[in-house]
């Protein structure tokens, strides 16, 4: 079974608490070490001053009287703990009342401390001589009043502190819980937040320490919202992107089943392959968006003819032009080589033409044109796209490629979205993109340029 504590400020409690107690335990073994060796100097100074008062007055009173005391008076309650013997030539000259009335040591002990046992309890004893060899002083303490003496200085030293533990773990709870405070307010504030809520987590007053936590957590809801419009972007680009090939598949198939005569029906259903091959690499380029878009890394690039390009993109979209009898042209200077992705160039050329052609009046003029020219930087290809639409006002020019935005009033389907991709392509690739009002046909004009390879 697991009780470590699950929580932190739990852990952080029993790891402070059960600090404290060791570093208390440690306390109290090193001051009970320290007193008794403070307790055991102080009492044998008192034995050795004991003993040299007693041979002063031993030798005093042997000199003077050579009468034997037997025995010393008790003055004072601690005085049946303490003894002490004089010998003179091998006799008991004086003692107190519970010292034994044999020697303490064996006689001829050399000066000194040592252990002895007596009347039923250890003593430790000092040794001393008189003034005169015959003379021997023993001076004694029980060993047991110095443990009480010790357990009373311990006690009366470290009670205080150990009534204070309580105390004190209700000091660490209360300064946990206070320092821990911000992360119950976060975890709150999650536990609050909305599903869909993507906005930065603000926590006024969190300690430095959650601070990289928090720019994490932003910095990923950050990643999370970017993912979230990529797909978002994603959904509406296919859905933008995929009407018109479906539509010219579908229109083919229908083709396929009207038509009688064979050859125009397998024309017809070539049609509708190679419709369904475009829709295809259609979806990858998307992919390729998508992917630009979560911020993966930039698609390959070669060396490309951008005329080429052009040509392909124009003759795509030459049947919707003479459907309505738009004039659609090309003219492409040779050696126009750039640097950059084929699908992703082509998507921007089909979406210019596509926004020319469908912008601009049934029987108008669209002129696609690409050219090297040179530049303070160095040769670039230039790539202009104009048309006789009705053009934009100044104010529509400025929000033109946000997603989404149309003009109102223009009379054509669409989701907003063609000029938003042709922004980010040329993002991706280098490209410097210019919309000014035709000099020319009076539509929009669209100026692309890529440094030259």
């Amino acid at each position: 079974m697991n009780l470590a504590p699950r929580s932190l400020q739990g852990r952080l409690l029993a790891g402070l608490l059960g600090a404290v107690v060791l570093v208390w335990l440690a306390a109290a073994a090193a001051i009970w070490q320290d007193a008794a060796h403070e307790l055991d100097e102080l009492l044998d100074s008192h034995l050795a001053q004991a003993a040299a008062l007693l041979v002063v007055r031993a030798a005093g009173d042997l000199d003077e009287d050579d009468v034997p005391t037997p025995e010393a008076p008790q003055l004072h309650r601690y005085a049946p703990r303490v003894a002490f013997q004089v010998w003179h030539e091998g006799q008991l000259a004086l003692r107190s009342a519970n010292a034994p009335l044999q020697p303490m040591l064996a006689p001829g002990s050399a000066p000194g401390f040592h252990a002895a046992t007596f009347n039923a309890a250890d003593w430790r004893v000092f040794a001393t001589r008189g003034a005169e060899r015959d003379v021997q002083v023993f001076v004694g303490e029980q060993r047991a009043s110095r443990n009480d003496i010790l357990l009373a200085i311990v006690r009366g030293m470290l009670m205080p502190l150990l009534l204070a533990l309580p105390l004190l773990a209700v000091a660490v709870w209360a300064v946990v819980r206070a320092g821990t405070a911000p992360l119950r307010t976060l975890g709150r504030r999650l536990a609050e937040r909305d599903p869909q809520a993507l906005a930065p987590v603000d926590l006024p007053g969190a300690p430095a320490e959650m601070r990289p936590m928090l720019d994490a957590l932003n910095r990923l809801f950050e990643r999370i919202g970017t993912m979230v419009a990529a797909e978002r972007r994603f959904t509406a680009d296919a859905a933008h992107e995929l009407r018109t090939p479906i539509a010219a598949i579908r229109t083919q198939a229908q083709v396929a089943l009207a038509e009688a005569d064979s050859d125009a029906r397998a024309h017809a259903l070539r049609a509708t392959l190679a419709g369904c091959d475009r829709a295809t690499r259609l979806v990858e380029q998307l992919l390729t968006l998508s992917r630009l878009d979560t911020g993966a890394e930039p698609p390959p690039t070669t060396g490309l003819d951008l005329g080429a390009v052009a040509q392909q993109v124009v003759a795509d979209a030459a049947p919707r032009a003479i459907g309505r009898r738009q004039d659609l042209g090309l003219d492409a200077v040779p050696g126009c080589r750039l640097q950059a992705n084929d699908a992703l160039l082509a998507v921007l050329l089909r979406n210019l033409v596509d926004n020319a052609l469908r912008y601009s009046p049934a029987g108008a003029e669209v002129r696609v044109a690409v050219d090297r020219v040179a530049g303070a930087d160095g040769d670039r290809v230039r790539l202009v796209v104009e048309d006789a639409g009705p053009g934009l006002a100044d104010a529509d020019l400025a929000r033109l490629g946000e997603r989404f935005f149309r003009v109102l009033g223009s009379g054509q389907d669409g989701s907003g979205l063609g000029w938003s991709i042709v922004r980010r392509i040329a993002d991706v690739q280098g490209a410097r993109i210019a919309v000014a009002r035709s000099a020319v046909l009076g539509g929009l004009a669209v100026t692309v340029d890529w440094p030259a390879a």
